[in-house]
């Protein structure tokens, strides 16, 4: 399950949560449905927070390296736009 995707098992582990919050409340006989579903989401949110937070982590983990991928890749691309290509791999070799 490692190969799955952090922000996907999170997604499920924070519905998971909310159906069961769900699921305690429903034999509750004098709320509203709606109501239920109201301290469902309130509940699993302030749960999630404490119990999640591992995942949550993984999740920030996830997009920090996405993004710093991306800048570089944007950099390389800047840099050959302008013909700067040549001139690092001779600073480079130079080094």
């Amino acid at each position: 399950m490692s190969s799955v995707n952090p922000a996907f098992k999170y997604t499920l582990a924070r519905l998971g949560l909310f159906v069961v919050v769900l699921l305690a409340l429903l034999p509750v006989p004098f709320l509203d449905v709606l109501v239920k579903l109201m301290i469902a989401v309130l509940v699993s949110a302030v749960a999630s927070w404490f119990l999640l937070r591992r995942m949550r982590d993984q999740v920030a983990d996830r997009i920090e390296q996405s993004m710093d991928r991306r800048r570089e890749q944007r950099e390389k691309l800047r840099s050959a736009l302008a013909g700067e290509n040549g001139a690092t791999e001779e600073k480079k070799a130079e080094a």
